[in-house]
């Protein structure tokens, strides 16, 4: 079925020339330009090296966990000046590269991060992460989406390297949280954000990329801590009920729009691969019945269609806090950015890793 679905008018070839192009855009760039800028410690660069990661792992490619390893040397001494929630991402590969390599830099380091984030990371009344950003802005008890891929993924993954229950059930504490915070019951999918001091969605946008950020990075945290705690049942039937929901808004083209029940809003190819990436990841790891597939296939395509010839990926948004208005997603400009490039990866390893031949 996997083949039927995924395979029909597309080679394995073509896919995987697709994600080395992908890729080699990522690494190539020695841009300043805040999209593409590889060379900080942000959240931009950090979901493309754990989209590296994610793609080494697929395919087996050494040379992509080298540049994991000579990114962290070159930057590591930035990390102390971006010490907040949404910059947490470039730790999200620290415990695979301790597993490969037994260097102890990766699990000391992790190790502090990890006691950071629980003992002193800003949250908001409810206990949630609050989402600090190294940007001259606050938005003071919000919780955004973002935070499960950002910094919800390396408890995961450090609750599982070092066998830590308090991890993993804090881990699982925030994603419990983020559901109930951001979920729509009507519809099964997520709002962008919450404000714990107004206690509302703020503008109410069912952004994509905002469901797109839970949609990958939720498989991936029930991953690790199946290792070492009991995920559950009712943040499985959410995350079932969030992928049901999203496959309503979901245009004639594969695509969603940047803001998915706004079909005069452009599609933003972003939020669609992160989509179709998780819910192929679920079905990979047992999360998803097989019948999903069929569903990310006409998306995996669409996306496929958007990757330039050197590899940019077309149709991604800027950067997007929570906007004042729902309007106000429309007129975020569409810029190349690592986060783009890095979700496409994510979905091209899975749509690869689906291949059964």
């Amino acid at each position: 079925m996997l083949k039927s679905a995924l395979w029909q008018g597309t080679a394995a070839e073509e896919v995987k020339e697709a994600a080395g192009r992908v890729y080699r855009r990522m690494i190539g760039s020695d841009t300043q330009d805040w999209g593409m800028n590889m060379n900080q410690w942000d959240w931009t660069p950090g979901v493309g090296l754990i989209a590296i990661l994610h793609y080494a792992e697929a395919l087996g490619e050494k040379d992509a966990i080298r540049y994991l390893e000579n990114w962290i040397e070159r930057n590591k001494e930035k990390a102390a000046h971006a010490k907040v929630i949404n910059s947490m991402a470039p730790y999200g590969v620290f415990p695979e590269l301790y597993r490969r390599t037994n260097r102890d830099y990766y699990l000391e380091t992790a190790g502090d991060i990890a006691e950071w984030m629980v003992h002193e990371a800003p949250r908001t009344r409810e206990g949630a992460f609050e989402h600090t950003v190294t940007e001259k802005a606050s938005f003071p008890e919000q919780v955004w989406a973002d935070t499960i891929f950002m910094a919800v993924l390396f408890l995961a993954r450090q609750a599982s390297l070092t066998k830590r229950t308090d991890l993993a059930q804090e881990a699982l504490r925030q994603v419990e949280l983020h559901f109930r915070l951001l979920q729509d019951g009507e519809t099964g999918v997520l709002y962008h954000g919450w404000d714990c001091t107004s206690g509302n969605h703020m503008s109410a946008a069912r952004w994509t990329r905002a469901n797109a950020w839970i949609v990958i990075g939720f498989p991936l945290i029930v991953k690790e801590l199946k290792q070492v705690a009991e995920v559950p049942s009712e943040l499985l039937e959410r995350y079932r009920v969030l992928v049901d929901g999203l496959l309503q808004y979901r245009n004639a083209r594969g695509l969603w729009h940047t803001v998915m029940d706004r079909s005069e809003f452009y599609e933003e190819t972003s939020g669609s691969a992160g989509i179709a990436a998780g819910i192929l990841c679920a079905v990979r790891l047992g999360l998803l019945d097989t019948g999903y597939v069929e569903e990310a296939a006409a998306t995996c395509r669409a996306v496929l269609s958007m990757i330039d010839t050197d590899g940019t990926v077309l149709g991604v948004s800027g950067g997007t806090p929570v906007m004042k208005t729902i309007e106000d997603y429309n007129r975020i400009p569409l810029i190349a950015s690592l986060y783009g490039q890095g979700l496409t990866l994510m979905m091209l390893a899975e749509w690869i890793q689906a291949d059964p031949q």
